[in-house]
């Protein structure tokens, strides 16, 4: 009797631990109703009829993180790459998820493997190395588009590696190197074009202050020049006026006279001194008069004084 006791309170506690479910909160659960899909449960505690509803299908609510193994890819310009990434998604309908696919993690990976293909196709090597952005949201758009009908959400994609082959990493380390040297020799030679131009303008800016102070230097010397002039012009004048006043007093007359006769006595005693054969005036005696009278004129207290011959008879030197 104790026996068939323990086994029917064996049986209830089973019986209503299949009536009552917890459903956790990370987690979506598919209720089916005699094989139909009945509806889906959601975190809480549910009420069930035993041997009648069944929890067929559990989902993760939670964003999943699926990892895109490498796989070999060839660009538009023909260079094998190695390509691998990482996908993230959640399940957004438990109901699709559950009878809309078989294995939504496996037909993701291939997904995802087919679309990036396609677009690293699409591109040259530099490109998939600078546009990685924009290879992931492709990648997205497209895998989310095609995943609607399996209730999967899909979040984002990223692009882990992008390995070329020995042979091609080779080749852009080579091609880098080029590069950096073409670029040095570029700025090398735009510094030596920068110096030249600097130099001539140098040049230039000297030429110029040169021939401004040359110019500076005429300007000032004609300046002197014409300064001077002036000052000998305005002495000339002054002295010639009072000359012509000296003149207009008693004797001045006489005065310019024998400053004359001077004069021609020194030019004359000059030209008989440097002169191989020496020349007499033909009129030596009006010379001698008009001598004897400017002394009368200058010397009135002396009237008898003879005057001084002004020359000697001609002789021929060799």
């Amino acid at each position: 009797m104790q026996s068939i006791f323990t086994v029917v309170a064996l049986a209830v506690f089973i019986l209503l631990l299949r009536m009552f479910r917890v459903i956790p909160m990370r987690v979506l659960a598919v209720k089916e109703r005699l094989g139909k899909f009945k509806g889906v449960l959601q975190p809480g505690f549910h009420f069930i009829v035993p041997f009648i509803d069944t929890i067929a299908y559990v989902h993760d609510s939670r964003e999943q993180v699926i990892d895109i193994p490498k796989q070999r890819c060839i660009t538009r310009d023909n260079v094998e790459v190695d390509v691998d990434g990482v996908v993230y998604l959640k399940v957004a309908d438990a109901q699709k998820a559950s009878y809309g696919i078989t294995n939504y993690h496996g037909a993701v990976i291939s997904l995802a493997q087919t679309t990036m293909r396609s677009e690293i196709g699409k591109m040259n090597l530099d490109d998939t190395f600078r546009e990685r952005d924009k290879i992931n949201d492709k990648i997205v758009l497209e895998i989310d588009k095609a995943s609607e009908p399996w209730g999967i959400k899909f979040i984002r994609y990223e692009i882990r590696t992008i390995e070329p082959s020995a042979n091609m990493l080779n080749t852009m380390e080579k091609q880098m190197e080029a590069e950096r040297q073409k670029r040095a020799d570029i700025t090398l030679a735009q510094g030596e074009k920068q110096a030249r131009i600097n130099v001539s303008e140098g040049e230039k800016r000297a030429a110029i202050n040169l021939s401004e102070g040359e110019k500076q230097k005429r300007i000032n010397e004609a300046e002197g020049r014409s300064a001077e002039i002036t000052l000998v012009a305005d002495a000339s004048a002054k002295g010639l006026k009072r000359i012509a006043q000296a003149i207009g007093k008693p004797g001045g007359g006489a005065a310019v006279k024998m400053r004359i006769v001077e004069q021609f006595l020194e030019e004359l005693g000059d030209v008989l001194a440097h002169a191989k054969i020496s020349v007499v005036p033909a009129r030596i005696a009006e010379l001698q008069a008009y001598f004897q009278g400017l002394s009368t004129l200058t010397h009135p207290s002396e009237p008898n004084k003879p005057a001084q011959p002004a020359a000697v008879a001609a002789k021929r030197t060799k």
